[in-house]
């Protein structure tokens, strides 16, 4: 009777989701092992303090305060790496990678700043990676991108990619509620960390959009290089007015190829969603992302986007994929550039100007409310050409102007540049009655 191989796996972090992995991989350890025809055994875990008391049970003797233990140990496979952050986790992840392991990794913020360096480390050694709990959560889309989807061209990606992005505006739409009322209950029930910076600012959603860019087309985005928009500035009088014109207010990522430019645009940022639209009625923390391709069309992904047990889920998913490249399984190498089939036209593409990002606006421009208003701020639209397609004028009763007398203006544009509303942004702001700095949202058109 043959022997059943045995792979090694150890874990740098033990915190929430390390917990959540740990918990999953004892819990249904027969049924993977059965599974993946290995047995699996957890032999060192790095954590930063091997006296706290954990949720999980864990033998102690496994335990080290130094996470180099892990990646330079030769009786270690498969290494996941779970503790965050850009430092020390693209230290032991280079590490790792250089001493042939194979890598799990949660981590969006490391592959989006980092991604070529490690794609890099890791094709080098002849080694493998895995991220797909690093996008999403629960939602198996990297897998999706990269296997089910592979006869595809990818001309947009769009989707819901922070869930306290979508429990704050859900509440905030259900609700009536301002923003800060419902971040500080978000932050007391757990959706919200102390620090909300990295989630309602959109450099959460930023990352994970940077890793699908380079799935679906092969090429690294600089955040630099990306539309990048939070929240913050969202209230619930937008709302009301997106409501009666059909829309939703969501937090959403885009990733746009055009094929006859060769040209790669990424944003994320707050937008007018058509109510008709999935990405439209997907509430509180879930996450949704469309798939356009040229093949299938458009498929849609829904599920738990964060917590515990759906990354853990993603990550035991990873896991299995590494014990398979472990055991010389044939997957799709996703760092080997020269033949990833969704990378073919990366050396070819470019990042997309503002000049040739089109959209639809709504714009909320807080004024003095005196005759003579109106039609200055609709000459300086006209000078950068750019066709209003609906204005409103209110009286400021939310406290939006800076006092009595204001007013608040809020128009929605046709079709024009991203370089041409920020230049009339620009121009609008030098007017002596606009009070505050323009408000901006993007009118999503799936259509286009």
């Amino acid at each position: 009777m043959a022997t059943i191989p045995t792979v090694n796996i150890g874990i740098l972090g033990l915190g929430v989701v390390g917990q959540g992995v740990l918990k999953h991989l004892n819990r249904n350890r027969k049924l993977l092992e059965s599974r993946l025809g290995v047995k699996l055994k957890v032999t060192k875990i790095a954590v930063r303090d091997k006296s706290l008391k954990r949720e999980v049970k864990v033998n102690p003797k496994i335990l080290t305060e130094d996470g180099f233990e892990v990646v330079n140990d030769p009786g270690i496979q498969v290494v996941c790496e779970l503790i965050g952050g850009t430092t020390l986790a693209k230290k032991l992840t280079l590490q790792a990678l250089k001493n042939g392991k194979t890598v799990v990794t949660a981590n969006k913020a490391l592959l989006c700043e980092h991604g070529n360096q490690i794609v890099r480390a890791a094709k080098k050694s002849n080694g493998h990676i895995f991220f797909e709990a690093s996008v999403a959560g629960g939602i198996p889309i990297i897998k999706s991108i990269r296997e089910g989807l592979v006869a595809n061209r990818f001309p947009r990606i769009s989707g819901i990619l922070n869930g306290t992005c979508n429990y704050i505006l859900t509440r905030m739409q259900a609700e009536d509620k301002p923003f800060e009322e419902i971040l500080k209950e978000a932050k007391a029930l757990g959706y919200a960390e102390a620090e909300e910076s990295l989630d309602v600012d959109g450099i959460d959603a930023a990352h994970k959009a940077g890793i699908l860019a380079y799935l679906a087309h092969g090429k690294w985005i600089s955040m630099k290089e990306m539309l990048i928009d939070g929240i913050r500035k969202v209230t619930t009088r937008d709302m009301a007015v997106a409501d009666a014109m059909g829309y939703r207010i969501k937090h959403i990522a885009s990733v746009e190829c055009d094929a006859k430019k060769n040209s790669l645009f990424v944003g994320v940022y707050p937008a007018l969603i058509p109510k008709t639209h999935i990405l439209g009625r997907v509430d509180d923390v879930y996450n949704a992302v469309c798939v356009s391709g040229d093949v299938v069309g458009t498929t849609v992904h829904i599920g738990r986007g964060a917590g515990q047990d759906a990354t853990a889920s993603a990550v035991i998913g990873d896991i299995a994929d590494a014990v398979f490249s472990v055991q010389g399984a044939e997957l799709m190498n996703l760092i080997d550039e020269e033949n990833y089939p969704l990378a073919a036209s990366s050396k070819e593409l470019r990042v997309a100007k503002l000049d040739e990002v089109i959209s639809s606006f709504y714009l909320r421009i807080s004024v003095v409310d005196q005759p003579g208003v109106l039609s200055q701020v609709t000459a300086v639209m006209a000078k950068e050409k750019i066709s209003i397609a609906r204005i409103v004028q209110d009286l400021d009763n939310n406290g939006t102007g800076k006092g009595r007398g204001s007013a608040v203006l809020t128009l929605t544009t046709h079709r024009c540049s991203e370089s041409a509303i920020a230049k009339a942004i620009s121009g609008l702001k030098r007017l002596r009655p606009v009070l505050s700095q323009p408000f901006l949202l993007r009118i999503a058109d799936f259509n286009d």
